[in-house]
């Protein structure tokens, strides 16, 4: 049997520099969730990327890992 992934960790940056999620991300994440569901993957984590920091979803309590 073939071990095979089952959950993704999203990744995206912000070219203003600053890591706040904005409304659109929280929305899309919403949405991935969801989607993840319906297909079995689970979405461990969105975290978004800024000018040297970051801000996981997980960490703020959004979503559970």
């Amino acid at each position: 049997m073939k071990a095979r992934a089952a959950s993704i960790v999203l990744l995206h940056n912000h070219v203003s520099g600053d890591p706040e999620p904005s409304p659109d991300d929280e929305a899309i994440t919403r949405r991935l969730v969801a989607a993840g569901e319906l297909v079995g993957v689970r979405l461990r984590d969105p975290v978004v990327v800024g000018a040297g920091s970051y801000v996981s979803f997980v960490e703020r309590g959004w979503i559970q890992s």
